[in-house]
């Protein structure tokens, strides 16, 4: 065989090898640089949580019920997204819980409602979805998330809030009474959250927590039954609510946060009368 002067088997052999060597780190290079959202890519800026400096505010205006609007709890963050890969989606935004509730409304020396999280009282879960019940595991879907679709091309600069109260009705008479005598002495509601601040994938399912946030809102209220309707009730106790606490950790969210039940369907109404046995007056959806 006519070998030309430059040519050496082992010189060809060395090139083929560094040639196969390339190749195939090129491929695994390929595959270990596909763009990939990361915690440490995610950008938070901005972040507040805070509950309105103003009192409870309660309303006489019915002879059947007495309601009550709370300040409000609200959230804002700001976040810049890295470029999200093709066929990839990613939501960023609220998720919220309730880790913590009592709300009593005392009759005199008759008894009381309450509205209970039974598993939560049993300690059988640590939250529950505080979700609007359509938006699962999102608080909403309106100024609480944002999606991203890919393949985008650069950074995504986006705000997400959220807002929070409770403006509920409280029957003057005993709920299960067919009397409308007002009989309602006290209103003690306490109940705790925590909020996330998360980027999902919607796909994968995969979760980034961003930040948590910690509230309570507390309510007591005072009634005198047979005071005229519009000066029977007062606010008792502390005026204004503890500001939020914005942790420096994040929290794990846990599995009940995230889907159904929400807290609005699985909460209970009980009668506990001060003798005899409790009753339920409205049962979990």
């Amino acid at each position: 065989i006519k070998r030309f002067p430059w040519y050496h088997p082992l010189q060809s052999s060395l090139a083929l090898l560094i040639l196969l060597v390339a190749c195939t780190m090129g491929c695994i290079q390929s595959i270990a640089c596909k763009p990939r959202i990361r915690r440490e890519n995610i950008v938070v800026y901005e972040v507040s949580a805070s509950i309105d400096q103003c009192p409870t505010i309660i309303e006489e205006n019915s002879p059947i019920v007495l309601r009550y609007k709370t300040p409000y709890f609200r959230a804002s963050a700001g976040v810049v997204m890295p470029p999200v890969p093709r066929n990839e989606t990613w939501v960023v935004g609220w998720i919220q819980a309730c880790t913590q509730m009592e709300f009593y409304n005392t009759y005199g020396d008759i008894g009381m409602s309450s509205w209970e999280l039974p598993e939560l009282r049993e300690g059988r879960v640590k939250a529950i979805s505080d979700s609007d019940g359509v938006s699962y595991p999102w608080y909403g879907n309106t100024t609480e998330t944002v999606t991203l679709t890919g393949p985008t091309s650069k950074p995504s600069r986006l705000t997400v809030s959220m807002n929070d109260n409770f403006y509920p009705s409280v029957t003057w008479a005993v709920p299960i009474s067919n009397s409308n005598t007002p009989m309602l002495t006290h209103i003690t509601r306490d109940q705790s959250f925590i909020t996330w601040l998360v980027a999902m994938n919607s796909v994968t399912k995969e979760r980034i927590v961003l930040q948590t946030v910690r509230w309570r809102m507390r309510v007591d209220i005072t009634v005198d039954p047979d005071m005229p309707l519009g000066s029977r009730a007062s606010l008792v106790g502390r005026p204004y609510q503890e500001q939020p606490h914005i942790l420096n950790y994040q929290e794990p969210i846990p599995p009940n946060a995230l889907g159904r039940p929400n807290a609005n369907d699985a909460q209970v109404l009980m009668w506990r009368p001060r003798r005899g046995a409790p009753l339920v007056v409205i049962p979990p959806k």
